[in-house]
């Protein structure tokens, strides 16, 4: 037997409508009779479990006309994922500016707002507005607040994704345990007047290593992001699902010790963000004369050509290097990207240097070291991404189904 339906612990003749859909969306079976195949089911049990999925609006028979069927016969209708059912919402808070989408349940962006939106101004603030910004992208694209079927929003915190609440984040002050789902939720409702929808929360590089694998990669089975922006943290994707270690901490480099003696905003000494993250390019770029406040500023010399934020830039990518020799040595990744504001020239150069001259040859013999695909969106498509995952999961697809009354 092939398919989720294995993986779950069904046996042959188990399968679920979940594990039906899953197929389809998977697209190792898209036939009736490839589904009978895959599952060992009759073909009345498995008309009669597809059809809840159609009678859901989940399903729907494909336009692009008849397909062979394994199980011999005449030409099968193939059978889609039918998208055009609900919409996801997705959101991506950066310390400074935050982005929200509209997305379609395959990925499809459908409209966009970003803006100012601090995050040292507390999550009731952010949050709440994040709802308003929601309202107005919904109101814009034409679809009802009551097709959202969840909200996906990426912190620059690590997360505990049991809880959605975010763990002593060194750059989110107010935040520490806070309900996030909850007060999201809230500003949805309150905005929109619609239901209450599911609300997923994950750190920022976790989502935008997410987007970048499924949309790059999606063969690469051990794939390393490392975002550089005002502060640094990696997302890290084994099979095709986010690595997070037991409560969320996984991927938080930035505060691997260095041996400096410079203060982080974590309060200790010696951070690797402290000394090589934008935010601490900027602080040496303003020491010097050179206005800079965060990695957007770092970002817009480097896009400029000026000289000393290269210099500067390159120094960070060295000291990130050194430390990246360790993480390449240890996870073995077929990729590592590269992505943020010091995500440029310089900053890579630096990188390449150390990470080749400190990390075992063997460790990256077929290591590709590359820069971010999707740029700025990526952390949106993995927010939505992981939202649609989640609800489309087989055993939640039966839950669903079952609280529909189909």
């Amino acid at each position: 037997m092939t398919g989720r339906a294995g993986r779950t612990g069904r046996g042959a003749g188990q399968a679920s409508s979940g594990d039906m859909l899953e197929l389809v969306r998977s697209g190792r079976a898209v036939t009736r009779g490839a589904l009978q195949q895959a599952t060992g089911l009759s073909r009345a049990t498995v008309g009669h479990r597809l059809d809840r999925l159609f009678r859901a609006g989940w399903l729907r028979e494909g336009a692009g006309g008849p397909a062979g069927s394994p199980l011999g016969g005449r030409p099968a209708l193939t059978l889609e994922f039918d998208d055009s059912h609900a919409v996801v919402l997705a959101a991506d808070l950066d310390t400074r500016h935050a982005r929200a989408a509209v997305l379609t349940l395959t990925g499809e962006l459908l409209a966009e707002h970003s803006g100012t939106l601090a995050v040292d101004d507390g999550p009731e603030a952010v949050l709440g507005e994040l709802g308003r910004w929601f309202a107005r992208l919904l109101s814009g694209t034409g679809h009802r607040a009551g097709e959202v079927c969840g909200i996906g929003l990426g912190v620059p915190g690590p997360v505990d994704s049991e809880t959605g609440r975010v763990v002593q984040p060194p750059i989110m002050p107010g935040w520490d345990g806070y309900d996030i789902r909850g007060r999201l939720s809230r500003a949805f409702t309150e905005h929109t007047g619609a239901h209450p929808v599911p609300v997923l929360v994950d750190n920022d590089a976790n989502l935008m290593a997410y987007g970048e694998q499924r949309a790059g990669h999606p063969d690469c089975t051990a794939f390393v992001l490392v975002k550089v922006s005002t502060g640094i943290g990696a997302g890290v994707v084994v099979h095709g699902s986010v690595y997070r270690g037991v409560d969320g901490g996984a991927g938080d480099i930035g505060h691997i010790r260095v041996g400096t003696d410079t203060l982080c905003r974590c309060g200790s000494y010696g951070c690797l963000a402290a000394v090589a993250s934008g935010g601490a390019v900027a602080r040496r770029l303003a020491a010097s004369g050179v206005p800079a406040a965060s990695g957007s500023d770092v970002r817009d010399l480097l896009a400029a050509g000026h000289p000393e934020a290269a210099a500067l830039a390159r120094e960070a990518g060295r000291r990130v290097g050194d430390v990246l020799a360790t993480v390449v040595t240890l996870l073995n990744p077929g990729v590592l990207m590269i992505a943020g504001d010091l995500a440029g020239t310089p900053f890579v150069t630096g990188v390449r240097e150390l990470l080749y001259q400190r990390a075992l040859p063997r460790s990256t013999a077929r290591l590709e070291v590359v820069t971010s695909r999707l740029g700025e969106r990526a952390g949106l498509l993995g927010a939505g991404a992981l939202v649609v995952e989640h609800l489309y999961a087989p055993e939640r697809v039966e839950e669903r189904l079952t609280a529909m009354g189909v």
